[in-house]
């Protein structure tokens, strides 16, 4: 078991090589639409590639939501399998908003021995996400 300061600086490690095995900006918060992102997550079980819809207006995450499970199919058969699509996902802080994912389980971020398997999944997962992103963008973002 790790210290606080260990797990932090272990952390910390696995982030900068991941940055510097694929060095590249990613889209994450740049959509240009208010509180919709794109996220990493690893942790000692798992590792997700996220897309979360956290629009403080109920009903227009909602139909961020909607608009995206409306392209669900081409999403799938297109850009990435395996993915979970949840309305309603609740954060521990109470917080609700909407999720999209994809994650890899049996892997860990304490563990170097799993880090480069990691980094190609958080890439290839990331960059699927993105290239449907970029291609359907104005129609995700066209909403009243």
């Amino acid at each position: 078991m790790y210290s606080r300061e260990e797990t932090q600086r272990l952390k910390r490690e696995f982030w900068v090589s991941f940055a510097e095995k694929y060095s590249r900006k990613w889209i994450l918060y740049d959509t240009k639409i208010k509180d919709f992102s794109f996220k990493f997550f690893v942790d000692n079980r798992k590792a997700q590639v996220l897309i979360d819809i956290e629009h403080r207006n109920d009903e227009k995450r909602l139909q961020y939501f909607e608009k995206i499970e409306a392209l669900k199919g081409i999403l799938e058969e297109e850009f990435v399998k395996d993915l979970v699509f949840e309305k309603e996902f609740y954060l521990e802080n109470g917080k609700t908003i909407s999720r999209i994912w994809v994650e890899k389980l049996d892997v860990s971020v304490s563990n170097r021995k799993y880090w480069d398997e990691i980094f190609d999944f958080f890439n290839e997962k990331m960059h699927a996400l993105e290239m449907f992103y970029l291609e359907y963008d104005a129609f995700i973002k066209d909403i009243e």
